[in-house]
C-alpha cells in the first residue's frame, strides 16, 4: 500500500511539472501588424505666406486608424505642411494641441519595404524650439517646386518612423498632399492640403519591427 501511494505521488509531482514547464514554454500570441492607406485626410490651416498661421490640427490615432477630436489618444497632428507629434511640448503656435502623450519620431531613407526596424535612438520629440519633424522644403517631409508650378510634392524615398503616443510604433509615407491624389497634380486646380498615405502600424508592446 505504501509503495502504491508513493508511486502514485511521484507521478502526480512529474504530471505537474510537466504542466509547469508547458506553461513557461507558452509563445505570447502577437496581433498582427496593420498595413493600411489613408486617403484626402484634410488638414487646414488660416494664414500662412506671412501671415500668422492659426487653425486646428486635424489627428490622427493608428491604433484605430481614423481621424480623431480626442485631446490625448491622439499620434500625429496635420496642419497644413506641418505634422507633429504627440510628445514633448508645444512650439506655442496658435491652437495647436498640449503634448499629452510620449510619442517621437524620425525620418529616414528607405521604402516602406526596406524599413523593417525602428532605431528608437533616432527618435526625437517635439520642443518649444522646434518640431520633431522639420518643417521647410526639403527639410522634411516634402519638396516645394517654386515657380512656376507652386506644387508641394512628398520627397521621394522618405518614410517617417513614429512612436505612438502610447508607446507603440508605426512607419509612414506620404503620397500626395493633393485631393485625391492625382498622378499630375496642377497647384492652381486640385485642392491641397489633403493627405495620401500608406501606414503600418505595430500593436505589439516593446517591438520594435514591422
Amino acid at each position: 500500500m505504501k509503495t502504491i501511494k508513493l508511486l502514485t505521488f511521484v507521478l502526480l509531482s512529474i504530471g505537474f511539472i510537466a504542466c509547469s514547464n508547458d506553461d513557461n514554454d507558452v509563445t505570447p500570441v502577437l496581433l498582427p501588424v496593420n498595413s493600411e492607406a489613408v486617403s484626402n485626410l484634410h488638414a487646414p490651416q488660416n494664414g500662412g505666406q506671412g501671415q500668422p498661421v492659426s487653425g486646428t490640427f486635424t489627428k490622427f490615432n493608428f491604433a484605430t486608424g481614423q481621424e480623431t477630436t480626442s485631446d490625448t489618444e491622439w499620434d500625429i497632428a496635420f496642419r497644413g505642411t506641418t505634422i507633429i507629434i504627440n510628445g514633448g511640448t508645444s512650439l506655442g503656435t496658435t491652437d495647436e494641441p498640449d503634448r499629452t502623450g510620449n510619442g517621437a519620431v524620425y525620418i529616414t531613407d528607405g521604402s516602406m519595404s526596406t524599413v523593417t526596424e525602428v532605431i528608437t535612438e533616432n527618435l526625437v520629440q517635439d520642443s518649444s524650439s522646434s518640431y520633431a519633424i522639420a518643417t521647410g522644403s526639403g527639410n522634411g517631409w516634402y519638396t516645394y517646386a517654386g515657380p512656376p508650378s507652386h506644387l508641394i510634392n512628398p520627397t521621394p524615398g522618405k518614410i517617417i518612423v513614429i512612436r505612438t503616443h502610447d508607446g507603440k510604433y508605426a512607419k509612414v509615407e506620404i503620397l500626395s498632399y493633393y485631393k485625391d491624389a492625382p498622378a499630375n497634380p496642377d497647384a492652381f486646380v486640385d485642392e491641397s492640403r489633403y493627405f495620401t498615405f500608406n501606414y503600418v502600424y505595430q500593436p505589439n508592446d516593446n517591438v520594435t519591427t514591422f
